[in-house]
């Protein structure tokens, strides 16, 4: 039986580059930062996970953050994890568990493009910061197969 990896681009583990969000007006802004940090994986079995976080991040005074330390750390971060299904350009994130409770069972589209090793994922989506639809682009980099004996 062959496998489904050659047939599937997205198979694999992706290193977060950029993350900017672009708005109908052509204002860009990077709400993780210049340099945000994430991994975003995807396997052969059709399940996928991403967690993303801004560099520079606020490290808590003590083991246990404040309330408002924790409210720093959830504002500088995203993450879910569910299965995926694929079409032509288009991967779709059916959502099982997600630290915004909102998209806990929900389908969220995005658009992609492989170029060698860079993925590029584009959605459209309401931006919390002015509360109008923006136009999201994050660049990934395929992350080398690493194997510990």
């Amino acid at each position: 039986m062959r496998s489904n990896y050659n047939r599937n681009p997205l198979v694999g583990t992706w290193q977060l580059k950029s993350y900017v969000v672009i708005t109908d007006a052509g204002e860009k802004t990077t709400p993780y930062g210049e340099h945000p940090i994430g991994y975003l994986n995807y396997s052969e079995d059709g399940r996928m996970q991403v967690i993303g976080t801004s560099s520079g991040r606020l490290v808590p005074h003590d083991p246990t953050p404040t309330d408002q330390e924790h409210v720093s750390l959830y504002k500088t971060m995203f993450a879910y994890a569910g299965t995926y299904s694929l079409e032509a350009g288009k991967v779709v994130h059916h959502v099982d568990i997600s630290w915004n409770e909102v998209w806990n069972g929900t389908d969220q589209a995005r658009f992609y493009e492989v170029n060698g090793r860079t993925l590029t994922i584009t959605t459209r989506a309401m931006n919390p910061e002015s509360d109008t639809e923006a136009q999201y682009v994050l660049v990934w980099e395929k992350v080398t197969s690493h194997v510990l004996l």
